[in-house]
């Protein structure tokens, strides 16, 4: 008589382990995360609510020949991991303000993430540092990681001290400083003041481009 195979202790240990691991809580990477838009309306931000608005879980720009403006945090930041998506229209410019006053141009007074359709002939010949994802004037980004135009891209952008990283796509586009790359001079021969700037608020800088965001959440560090 043939014996029925038994699973031996170690079989069933690894059964459990498993079961444990596929149960476990997915998304770990999102934990301390606070959504920074609820989906519904513009709570919790201020500036231009004509142009930006609340459509179908996303925040859209929507100058309609208007200028874009801008859109930025109630609340202001200084260290910090922010994570959002973006889906861009042919040849859209818009950017992401960090460190900002409410006042001002974003760029110079505080700094500005470009937001940009880099595959855009128009855009052809830009300077280095004005492609998606540079610190505008400061610290160029990589090229190449961006999604299609009309398909949604992902980025995360970590912030420490003087330091910056921006993650487009799962891709790292920029990691510098911002002290580090203006100690003999910005790139764009400008005043920067903003770079002494280590607190402000976070927003949208609309240039007239129609766009759309999404998924906006913060840690912060």
């Amino acid at each position: 008589m043939k014996k029925c195979f038994q699973p031996s202790f170690y079989w069933m240990l690894l059964l459990s382990l498993l079961i444990i691991a596929c149960s476990a809580p997915r998304n770990l990477g999102e934990a301390n995360f606070q959504t920074l838009f609820n989906g519904k309306n513009l709570d919790g931000w201020v500036g231009n609510k004509q142009s930006y608005r609340a459509e179908n879980g996303t925040i859209v720009v929507d100058p309609k020949g208007k200028g874009g403006g801008n859109l930025y945090t109630e609340k202001e930041y200084s260290d910090f991991n922010f994570r959002f998506e973006f889906q861009l229209t042919l040849g859209a410019n818009n950017g992401l303000g960090i460190h900002a006053p409410l006042e001002g141009d974003a760029a110079y007074v505080g700094k500005e993430l470009q937001i940009l359709d880099n595959t855009a002939e128009k855009y052809a010949n830009l300077k280095p540092y004005q492609y998606h994802g540079s610190v505008y004037g400061i610290i160029p980004a990589k090229r190449g990681f961006q999604k299609p135009v009309g398909e949604w891209n992902s980025q995360e952008v970590i912030v420490k001290g003087s330091s910056i990283k921006v993650i487009l796509n799962g891709t790292t586009i920029v990691d510098g400083d911002f002290m580090e790359a203006s100690k003999n001079g910005t790139m764009d021969n400008k005043d920067h003041p903003g770079l002494q700037r280590n607190k402000g608020h976070i927003g949208f800088l609309g240039h007239g481009d129609v766009l759309r965001f999404r998924n906006i959440r913060i840690r912060e560090l």
